[in-house]
């Protein structure tokens, strides 16, 4: 019988990313499927206190096995920024566009373009928490392209690459991506436990 897990977001683009690098090997509900109909706030200062603030939320809802994320973009020339901010750079609406105005803004006259996408997974197993990092270097670009992902996808190119994710397919995306990265570290996790 396959693990089921709950993924703590809302955010149905990371659903998908996550599904697609997970596969069939479990099976994953999301908030949705689960009957949850809450916001999690994301009040902390890290993206660990965050990935844990989500997946301890759902954990106390329903005391089943589940795991969440948080990640942020750090861009180096700005000192980390936006990093736990990222998705209310620009305020709390959540707007990936104003958000990525105020990164290229903020960033004008910087040579150094380089940054970093780093994704946090906290996975609750048996009443246990598990942490796991997933980083992915690249570079900020002057202007923005693509339109597939979301986020600050249109202007980030990952190390090895020559286009932004936004114009890359999911399967392009899962060979440089973070979330991929974090989210095999969680696989691998769970296989040796189930083996």
């Amino acid at each position: 019988m396959k693990q089921t897990l709950i993924f703590a977001t809302n955010n149905q683009n990371k659903v998908t990313e996550i599904r697609s690098v997970i596969g069939d090997l479990f099976e994953i509900i999301t908030l949705k499927e689960a009957g949850i109909d809450i916001d999690i706030p994301e009040p902390h200062d890290t993206l660990e206190a965050n990935a844990t603030e989500k997946s301890q939320t759902i954990h106390r809802l329903t005391t089943k096995n589940c795991f969440s994320e948080d990640t942020g973009l750090e861009v180096a020339a700005l000192k980390g920024e936006p990093g736990v901010k990222s998705a209310r750079y620009a305020g709390d609406g959540r707007d990936f566009q104003q958000n990525i105005d105020k990164l290229l803004t903020n960033l004008q006259g910087h040579t150094n373009r380089k940054a970093q996408f780093r994704t946090v997974v906290s996975l609750i197993l048996d009443n246990k928490e598990y942490l796991f990092e997933g980083i992915c270097e690249g570079q900020i670009t002057e202007d923005q392209k693509g339109n597939q992902g979301f986020g600050y996808d249109p202007v980030f190119i990952p190390d090895g690459a020559t286009k932004c994710f936004a114009e890359m397919s999911v399967d392009e995306k899962n060979k440089y991506s973070h979330r991929k990265k974090a989210v095999a570290k969680l696989i691998k996790f769970l296989s040796e436990q189930t083996a």
